[in-house]
């Protein structure tokens, strides 16, 4: 008897939800690399929703998420502004659909562990765009570490400089971004020193914030483009973090994470000032090992990832709740 051929893996039938410049890249990576059939596009804008779906040659563009969720869907992708995460991935979510959704996924702790409760409620995947867990240095970086290269961690450096800063008028709207810098780029370091550290219970925290040059009090009512923090962890680490957009650093980008042990430092940083290439480094004395450089197509690896997953896996990911500890954090940090 002939052995039967098995059948290819099945295909995720997605549904994007705005498709401004990240969720347009992040569509077109999906379809290029065979990880999701792209069935339906909703924007404010319907001309770019019509144009970002001819790039995918998808023939079906609707008015908004109730008419993107009624379409045959095994997920769908909202990169919407912030301050409309939580009522379209709830939506998404109560409909019985699979989200994946840019960062962060919400403006508050209180907002995150909400959605995080009802996908968990409702065991279906929700995953969001931390794009920075899936850089080959991380990877790398951790590996080390979980290899005692550098034997226990006890404090940490956290850095994400940006010359540039939000061409949108909500990301420096308090109300509808939920915060600046701060949760626009601290959301990934924190994210990664998760990894790293393990769960973030910072027992103290001292924060410096100030909008062009000038401090801010505590729970500001404008957004922050300069974010200082010293944190102390349960377990005594210390971590330190500096975030900002268009302070003057002689670079498009600064971006640099450090883990000092007991034994040794790694660390994972941008190359050249750039945004897209970064390295990992084991640091013993003055000696230093490089363990990965560029080139690294890293950008879209968290949405493949998720869209690769669908078809067999569904259901809750545990790994999405390490959020609710990093908006904790940012919540602290800002004062609220």
């Amino acid at each position: 008897m002939a052995e039967t051929a098995a059948a290819p893996p099945r295909t995720a039938r997605l549904g994007f939800l705005g498709v401004g410049w990240i969720g347009r890249q992040r569509m077109i990576a999906a379809h290029s690399a065979g990880a999701a059939t792209v069935v339906g596009v909703a924007d404010l804008d319907g001309m770019a929703a019509r144009t970002a779906a001819d790039d995918v040659g998808c023939d079906t563009v609707v008015a908004d998420l109730d008419a993107l969720l009624a379409l045959e869907l095994d997920g769908v992708v909202i990169a919407t502004p912030t301050g409309l995460h939580a009522r379209h991935v709830a939506a998404a979510l109560r409909a019985g659909i699979p989200v994946f959704a840019q960062k962060p996924l919400a403006r508050t702790e209180e907002e995150t562990r909400r959605l995080v409760g009802l996908a968990r409620e409702r065991d279906l995947r929700l995953g969001v765009d931390m794009s920075y867990r899936h850089l080959a240095a991380t990877r790398a970086a951790l590996d080390r570490l979980h290899a005692g290269a550098i034997g226990t961690v006890h404090a940490v450096e956290l850095t994400f400089h940006n010359a540039y800063g939000p061409d949108k008028g909500w990301a420096r709207d308090v109300a509808l971004a939920g915060g600046g810098a701060l949760l626009d780029l601290g959301c990934h370091l924190l994210d990664l020193a998760s990894l790293f550290l393990g769960r973030l219970d910072a027992v103290a925290v001292h924060a410096d914030l100030f909008s062009g040059g000038r401090r801010l009090p505590p729970d500001p009512r404008v957004v922050e483009d300069l974010a200082l923090a010293q944190l102390t962890l349960g377990g005594g680490e210390a971590v330190r973090l500096a975030c900002s957009w268009w302070l003057p650093m002689g670079a498009d980008a600064v971006i640099e994470l450090t883990f000092l042990g007991s034994r040794g430092a790694l660390r994972i940083a941008n190359v050249g000032g750039s945004f897209f290439d970064f390295e990992a480094v084991e640091i013993h004395g003055r000696s230093l090992e490089r363990l990965v450089g560029p080139p690294d197509d890293w950008g879209p690896r968290a949405l493949l990832e998720w869209a690769r997953a669908l078809p067999h896996a569904p259901g809750f990911d545990p790994e999405v709740e390490r959020l609710g500890d990093v908006a904790g954090v940012i919540d602290r940090i800002l004062g609220r």
